[in-house]
């Protein structure tokens, strides 16, 4: 009996220890990252691509700010990145994708965002119907959108609305990320002051792949459904 509780303490050890230097999974909850993800997909995330924080440790713990601040072993963040961190004024973890560097401008002017003074280019892929999670049935246009460097990702927007999101230009701060949804119209991100600009250390890691996913989808007449993935690697 002894011989198994050590084991079963060394693996909840070794388990622990893989998860807060390595690799954890976190689960979608929200639609704020459609089409990209779909509530209900479980993604690997890496947790060595940014270093570690007081935040690093899995299943949403955190360390007090006395105990470490700032960064160790960090590598940077890229434009682009699909990254999950801590909730600047919360404690939860949030998921969202990186647009704006220390040192940008960014804009938002009827939904475009504006970088750096240029308009991140998109371009029209389909217009379609489909039904929100536990929701209306709703119709949005799918864009895809160019960020420097050649990132290439989908949005959606709505299309019953004449107006989308406007946002005055910000200067973002040394140590601090610009985060948005994809899905541009459903997505409480760093346009809005409930969250706001993200600090480094919130950093927890980079979404790589979705490693499988409970997402369903039940077809209806006119609606799109999202295909189910499985060790998907995300861009």
């Amino acid at each position: 009996m002894k011989d198994i509780v050590v084991s079963f303490v060394i693996a909840m050890v070794v388990a622990f220890a893989f998860q807060t230097a390595a690799y954890a999974t976190y689960h979608i909850p929200s639609e704020s990252m459609v089409p990209t993800l779909e509530v209900g997909d479980r993604l690997t995330v890496n947790k060595f691509a940014y270093g570690y924080s007081r935040h690093s440790l899995p299943l949403e713990f955190s360390l007090p700010p006395s105990v470490l601040k700032g960064r160790i072993m960090g590598g940077a963040p890229r434009r682009g990145d699909i990254v999950v961190f801590v909730h600047p004024k919360r404690s939860d973890r949030m998921i969202k994708r990186l647009i704006g560097l220390p040192g940008d401008r960014i804009a938002i002017d009827n939904g475009e965002v504006i970088l750096n003074g240029e308009r991140l280019p998109r371009k029209l892929e389909s217009t379609y119907k489909f039904r929100e999670y536990e929701g209306h049935v709703v119709e949005v246009n799918r864009y895809v959108e160019t960020l420097p460097g050649g990132v290439s990702h989908p949005i959606l927007e709505y299309t019953h609305r004449l107006r989308h999101g406007s946002m005055a230009e910000i200067t973002v701060p040394p140590g601090h990320y610009f985060m948005m949804g994809d899905n541009r119209d459903n997505s409480a991100d760093s346009r809005f002051p409930d969250m706001g600009l993200v600090p480094a250390e919130n950093l927890v890691g980079r979404a790589d792949a979705v490693l499988y996913s409970f997402y369903s989808c039940a077809p209806e007449p006119g609606t799109h459904c999202a295909k189910r993935r499985f060790a998907t690697k995300l861009q």
